[in-house]
């Protein structure tokens, strides 16, 4: 038996992790998420960690760039007008030359990625150039191999949960894109609906199907700037003020908004699809393989 849950209301790519995407009219959808999600990675040449706006110290800065895919490459536009392409020859040059640091864009999962991800609370208290402590992230515990995911490829979102935190929050106002969802749910009502759907299944349309495998922890990514939307600590706050839950088995509660979903059968996604929820819960035992402790994930950014 299925409850019809509401539609989809929009469709998000990012080509490149850490930076800014873009909006979709449609979207195929594979067990390696929406086709050119988070295709391109850049990694710092001396970590060897892939750079992430996780830890904003270093890498805040990403999310002043717009990455969009056109036909076989990404463009990159740099918050100057700077036009790059992913085949450019000098674009590593250039990236290294805007983020500071030596770095290389590619499309090459190494066999265990990491990154970092500073604690976000220490964030809010001790600014965006602390040096606060950072957990070591490995990334797609549940994605497929070889791909640049946090945790699995698909991150869903409500409007009820959006509007509830920008019901909270000081402005009374939030932006989807803060959160960096692939697909916007839209749902009646506020609240935060989507921790109940843990274990279940969405038909998205007439083939698409997703489990829900966690709760999505939030970083400090969506307190960021964002391209032209100023920092907005609420974003997060509001958060950690009355939505405190455990993500997924094992670990401590935690602010949370949204979902992360494995691919069950590919399909094509539009806005305005009709989303239901499978009533009979289906098992997660062989699918979380993620640490309970120590090991963190979180926003899939």
């Amino acid at each position: 038996m299925q409850n019809e849950l509401g539609t989809v209301a929009g469709l998000w790519r990012y080509p490149v992790k850490s930076m800014l995407g873009q909006a979709v009219a449609s979207a195929e959808v594979t067990e390696r998420g929406l086709a050119g999600d988070r295709s391109l990675a850049i990694v710092d040449q001396d970590s060897g960690k892939i750079a992430s706006a996780k830890s904003p110290r270093l890498w805040r800065n990403l999310l002043q760039c717009t990455a969009m895919l056109e036909r076989d490459r990404t463009r990159i536009a740099l918050p100057d007008g700077t036009l790059l392409r992913s085949d450019d020859p000098d674009i590593d040059d250039a990236l290294s030359a805007y983020l500071g640091r030596t770095v290389t864009l590619t499309d090459t999962a190494p066999s265990r990625g990491t990154l970092d991800r500073s604690v976000p609370e220490q964030v809010l208290r001790d600014g965006l150039d602390a040096e606060v402590q950072a957990d070591i992230v490995d990334l797609g515990a549940l994605a497929p191999a070889g791909t640049f995911f946090d945790f699995a490829p698909v991150h869903l979102i409500s409007t009820s949960t959006l509007n509830q935190v920008a019901a909270l929050s000081p402005r009374k106002s939030i932006e989807a894109v803060r959160y960096r969802p692939n697909i916007v749910i839209t749902t009646d009502g506020l609240g935060f609906p989507e921790h109940a759907w843990m274990g279940g299944e969405l038909s998205i349309g007439e083939h698409l199907v997703l489990r829900i495998v966690a709760s999505t922890p939030r970083c400090a990514v969506p307190t960021l700037a964002h391209g032209p939307l100023p920092q907005d600590k609420a974003a997060l706050r509001t958060l950690a003020e009355h939505h405190r839950i455990v993500a997924m088995p094992g670990r401590r509660p935690e602010p949370c908004a949204g979902v992360y979903a494995q691919v069950v059968r590919p399909g094509r996604v539009t806005p305005g699809d009709t989303v239901r929820l499978s009533t009979e819960l289906v098992t997660t035992t062989g699918l979380v393989t993620a640490g309970p402790s120590g090991r963190s994930f979180g926003l899939s950014e």
